[in-house]
């Protein structure tokens, strides 16, 4: 799995990414979720511009360098939030969500932040629980920043409290430098040997 920093020539294709990620909510009666339309292109390219959207590809794959999920990030309060983030379904249950996010992370802890968080539904399987299980947790109320508390009534006006929604974070911790490693233990070279280096980007 790859991940890169978008280009306009993707801007067409995550949206239509948006658009089949929404289609699994139509199980689930959200269909007003469903129907909801992609981030418009002059959005995305904003984000794009300002260094802040990312997409996943499997150079190895049949799709090449095409995108199969995206994720676009604010910082908000000393975090960086995730504003959206979809999967192709087409290429669901592949770890795509938890690399982008992964990377988000890395990212986020080299401009000196805190956090990831994010607003979800509470109740949909894909969702909170999903995020539950790669680190996220819900925060109280009491724990919601301005910036946080700015999001959710954004997206109350929105529509999307019709359905219990929570505001997540995942803390991020410093990367802590390893302690060196023991030297090899010393083992006769055959006399003639070739070392074989592979690396998957």
């Amino acid at each position: 799995m790859r991940i890169r920093s978008a280009r306009r020539s993707d801007l067409r294709l995550l949206q239509d990414i948006e658009r089949a990620a929404g289609e699994p909510f139509r199980t689930l009666g959200m269909h007003s979720v469903a129907d909801d339309d992609p981030p418009p292109l002059d959005l995305l390219e904003s984000y794009r511009r300002a260094g802040r959207c990312w997409v996943a590809t499997d150079p190895l794959s049949a799709t090449g360098d095409r995108p199969l999920g995206y994720v676009i990030a604010d910082p908000v309060d000393g975090a960086l939030h995730i504003e959206q983030i979809s999967v192709d379904p087409v290429a669901a249950r592949r770890g795509i969500g938890r690399t982008l996010i992964d990377r988000l992370a890395a990212l986020a802890l080299g401009q000196g932040l805190t956090a990831l968080t994010l607003t979800t539904f509470s109740d949909v399987p894909w969702n909170a629980p999903y995020y539950t299980r790669i680190g996220f947790r819900v925060l109280h109320e009491r724990e919601l920043t301005d910036g946080l508390r700015t999001i959710r009534g954004e997206e109350a006006q929105h529509g999307l409290d019709r359905w219990p929604r929570v505001c997540m974070r995942r803390e991020l911790l410093p990367l802590q430098p390893s302690a060196p490693a023991p030297p090899p233990a010393s083992v006769p070279a055959p006399e003639s040997a070739s070392v074989a280096v592979s690396g998957a980007p």
